[in-house]
């Protein structure tokens, strides 16, 4: 089985040029809390974990959000995990960057990068500027986001295009929801090292990939992967009130005795389905 699936991260390149729109500009107050309550379902395995942070300035007098990470049911967090520091903003100017994944337990990578994920995707929709219900909005992207951690994920990578919609305008509880769709681009560029990956695993061309190195052997596998994420946003002050990914990965897997992925095992194929969620702890 298929255990690692929710190694997904999303960093966007796209620039947001202009100031937030009104509906969705992030009015932050230096020194507050806030604690988001994570719960995920990857296959057979579920877990919540808790990500506290704290709203502050930085050098250059921009507001940050900084998380660290408790209470993951099922794992004792080492004290690497335990002083791992998330650094966050819903400030459009605020660069989002996968942080240095080296230290913390591979259990934490997937709650680590969700949350980047969410982030990620409030800044394509601040960019969508969207005002009206079901009001919509389509981004090409393509570069290709990586999760490998160097070690263990010698390649990881996915290759998306964004498709934004403003779902609902709710006045009287002052919020906005927002839906976010990851979807595989024309011609995605992820980097496929064996002719056997450019074979479509489904109906578009693969735009997932991922490469692990174990007991001296090459786990490859390759093929499609969408996102949809779904984002409640509270319209007094910006910030996310709840937010669910779901992301299914269809794949071919074959197991390589060389890095180059040349000389491998029959490919057998699979699909994941994971379910990550966050909601804002008041």
């Amino acid at each position: 089985m298929r255990s690692n699936a929710w190694y997904v991260v999303l960093v966007i390149s796209l620039a947001v040029q202009a100031s937030s729109p009104p509906l969705l500009e992030r009015r932050y107050k230096e020194g507050e809390k806030l604690t988001y309550r994570m719960q995920g379902l990857n296959g057979d395995w579920k877990y919540e974990i808790q990500a506290n942070g704290l709203i502050s300035k930085d050098s250059k007098g921009a507001f940050v959000e900084e998380y660290g990470w408790t209470g993951m049911t099922g794992v004792d967090l080492n004290p690497a995990s335990l002083a791992f520091r998330q650094r966050l903003s819903l400030n459009p100017d605020f660069t989002l960057t996968v942080p240095d994944l080296s230290k913390v337990q591979p259990q934490m990578i997937g709650p680590i990068t969700d949350l980047l994920t969410f982030y990620a995707d409030m800044q394509v929709a601040k960019r969508a500027a969207l005002t009206h219900s079901g009001e919509h909005s389509y981004f090409k992207h393509g570069t290709p986001n990586s999760w490998a951690d160097g070690t263990y994920y010698v390649l990881g990578q996915d290759s998306i295009d964004f498709d934004v919609t403003l779902t609902k305008l709710d006045r009287d509880k002052n919020t906005e929801d927002l839906l976010v769709k990851h979807v595989p681009p024309e011609k995605p560029q992820v980097s496929l090292s064996a002719e056997w990956m450019r074979k479509p695993v489904s109906d578009t061309p693969n735009n997932w990939v991922e490469v692990a190195h174990q007991n001296g052997k090459y786990i490859a596998e390759v093929g499609k992967e969408t996102f949809d994420d779904k984002i409640v946003v509270d319209l007094t002050d910006g910030k996310i009130l709840t937010a669910e990914l779901q992301n299914p990965v269809e794949f071919v897997k074959r197991e390589c005795t060389d890095a180059e992925l040349a000389n491998c095992a029959e490919p057998s194929p699979g699909k994941t389905f994971r379910r990550v969620g966050i909601e804002l702890v008041k």
